[in-house]
């Protein structure tokens, strides 16, 4: 049975990719901020799921808090022989000015940091575990950010939309310089792009009362639903379609060709750079 790490697992894409890994027969932990959510979600996939399918297992983790990831971390090292697949899919979208428990933009630090310590503690036993995938969820909103080097933390100018690009751009650079540092690992890299889809990552959005219903009836009709969104990480962590392919960039179960910028070598090496130690990880 393979072993599954989904972020974010509790609700929108997460859930309903918890829930179809759940019916391929794979152990799934997730791991997620709202426990109490994450049991009402676990109830229900599990249903859905019926008799003799996978397995799940809930586990504690906040995203913004480095300590809440060494915690996940160190747990999961300890009781799991082995890792397949980590799906890095937790995200937080356009929210207030707020900064995470190190004192990090609260977007860049859940979306970009937070799953950088948690990829990097992890590798050793994906490693041991290979062959095996790590899946990026990104967004096509990268393309109206850049890394602003000089104000990665956004102290001097807090722009939500901008802050959530960079982040999203933040993890296709992560994912082109991971990809390079295990090749001849046996673990693979690759990211997504979902496309919109009806989650409550947008719950901090604000629409005008009288345009909600509207606003309803416009995504029951144009955006995903979590299913439909869920299949590209679906498709990332167990078609062997993709055995192999590393450092891409996917939408809709085929290859995304990216702009210039989330392919630019020296840029990913310096955030590279800059995480790591933000993260507290001084050794190269």
């Amino acid at each position: 049975m393979s072993t599954v790490i989904v972020t974010g697992a509790n609700s929108g894409i997460g859930k309903a990719l918890a829930g179809e890994l759940l019916k391929l027969r794979a152990r799934v932990i997730m791991a997620c901020r709202d426990l109490r959510s994450a049991e009402e979600a676990a109830q229900d996939i599990k249903k859905q799921a019926g008799p003799e399918n996978g397995e799940v297992v809930i586990k504690h983790l906040d995203l913004a808090s480095l300590r809440s990831v060494r915690n996940f971390c160190e747990e999961v090292t300890q009781e799991e022989s082995q890792v397949d697949v980590l799906i890095n899919n937790a995200g937080i979208y356009q929210c207030p000015y707020t900064k995470t428990d190190e004192g990090f933009e609260m977007q860049l630090g859940v979306n970009h940091l937070g799953h950088f310590l948690l990829t990097h503690l992890l590798l050793d036993l994906l490693k041991a575990s290979a062959p095996s995938r790590i899946v990026v969820v990104s967004s096509k909103l990268y393309k109206y950010g850049h890394i602003n080097f000089d104000d990665l933390n956004s102290e001097n100018n807090y722009n939500k939309a901008f802050c959530y690009s960079q982040s999203k751009l933040a993890n296709l650079l992560f994912t082109l310089e991971l990809a390079h540092r295990l090749e001849g690992t046996g673990v693979t890299v690759n990211a997504l792009t979902p496309g919109i889809v009806r989650t409550r990552l947008g719950r901090h959005i604000q629409i005008p009362l009288l345009a909600k219903p509207l606003f309803y009836l416009a995504s029951l009709v144009f955006f995903k639903s979590p299913l439909e969104g869920a299949q590209t990480p679906l498709y990332l962590a167990s078609s062997l379609e993709v055995e192999g392919v590393s450092g891409k960039c996917f939408a809709n179960c085929e290859e995304e060709e990216l702009l210039p910028k989330a392919t630019d070598e020296e840029a990913a090496k310096k955030l590279w750079d800059i995480s790591r130690r933000m993260v507290g990880l001084l050794t190269t």
